[in-house]
């Protein structure tokens, strides 16, 4: 049975609360470093590791996406939080959409990134392979997301060195404790969740995403009731290609549904 006890998490800062969720195959530093180091002067920041990253230990059964969403809350109410702003990249923005549907008390705002309402058969077929390159050589995936994961600004600029850093960096992140983060991704189906979230939220798409295409942020999008979309350069690795653009749209989101909190309030 999987674990419901609290995940591996960074805790940090003060003030209100801003949850960030890391994407498969990354962390809570290696995806959120910047951005915690940049608010947590404001706000209490909960970085949790999800099963296989971190400290966090693998699951042994397949991961539940309800579950997995019902430890962050419980994560968030560990570092002693009861509402929080939410922030998720990638799995993790599908991650975040089912705690903002489970827990609508506890979710302030939702900010996604590179999300999607269902894994499709185009990307049932790529996470096959991400397992499949996991399982013979690291290195071959690490190739295969540095082509697919970074958008053509970052690529066409790179030089053999350059290359070569990326999958060093890429190679020495991955190994087979991200299994069942992978096959969670082929299992997300959040149709019946999408409708119950309340939440202002913000769902950013970069237009040149190869891993989830635009048209699922945008379908995402229409499902959230007032949800803003926001489409920007880049791919799906934007937190890593372009922190400082990415941190930048999160912050000045957060930042912004916080004061108009403190003026509903007023």
């Amino acid at each position: 049975m999987a674990s419901r006890a609290p995940l591996d998490r960074i805790v940090t800062g003060s003030g209100p609360g801003l949850v960030l969720i890391h994407g498969t195959g990354a962390d809570a530093a290696s995806n959120w470093g910047p951005l915690i180091d940049a608010v947590s002067d404001r706000y209490t920041v909960v970085a949790p590791n999800l099963p296989g990253a971190g400290a966090t230990a693998v699951d042994p059964a397949p991961i539940e996406l309800d579950e997995l969403a019902d430890r962050v809350v419980t994560t968030a109410r560990a570092a002693g939080l009861e509402r929080f702003h939410l922030a998720g990249h990638s799995v993790g923005a599908a991650i975040a959409t089912a705690v903002a549907a489970r827990h609508p008390e506890a979710v302030t705002s939702l900010a996604l990134h590179a999300g999607w309402v269902r894994t499709t058969a185009r990307e049932a077929f790529m996470f096959d392979l991400w397992t499949r390159l996991l399982r013979t050589d690291r290195a071959l995936l690490a190739r295969h997301l540095i082509l697919t994961a970074m958008g053509p600004g970052l690529l066409d600029a790179l030089d053999e060195a350059g290359f070569a850093e990326l999958v060093g960096g890429f190679t020495a992140m991955l190994d087979e404790r991200v299994l069942g983060q992978i096959e969670l991704d082929a299992r997300i189906d959040l149709r019946d969740a999408v409708g119950r979230v309340t939440a202002p939220a913000l769902v950013v798409a970069s237009a040149d995403d190869r891993i989830i295409p635009t048209h699922h942020q945008r379908e995402l999008a229409a499902a959230i009731e007032g949800a803003e979309y926001l489409e920007v350069p880049g791919g799906h690795g934007l937190p890593f290609e372009d922190p400082a653009r990415f941190f930048a749209i999160i912050t000045e989101y957060v930042d912004g549904r916080r004061a108009r909190a403190g003026a509903g309030a007023a």
